[in-house]
């Protein structure tokens, strides 16, 4: 599922216009980026947290020319999947 078709199954579901779906979207998605940003968590019970994880400096190889090269240490996005969620994606009735 791509953006467009989430907002129109969100318009439909909530029975709101496109416009207001895609506002809604748009505004979930600058929440849980600045939260994110600013080092925190956004936990959604059953569903699941969206966390920042550290990524250590580490050697990588470059494959054209198999040179070592040093990977700087990173901070990444992650998602960790809640109960629910991990029970509905496998068929289990919780």
């Amino acid at each position: 599922m791509n953006r467009k078709e989430l907002i129109e199954a969100l318009a439909e579901k909530t029975g709101s216009t496109k416009a207001d779906a895609d506002r809604n979207i748009a505004a979930l998605i600058e929440i849980v980026t600045g939260t994110l940003k600013k080092g925190d968590n956004v936990a959604l019970v059953g569903f699941g947290t969206f966390e920042v994880r550290k990524r250590a400096a580490r050697t990588g190889r470059n494959p054209a020319t198999g040179a070592e090269l040093k990977i700087k240490a990173s901070k990444v996005p992650a998602f960790k999947a809640g109960a629910n969620l991990k029970a509905a994606v496998n068929g289990v009735k919780k």
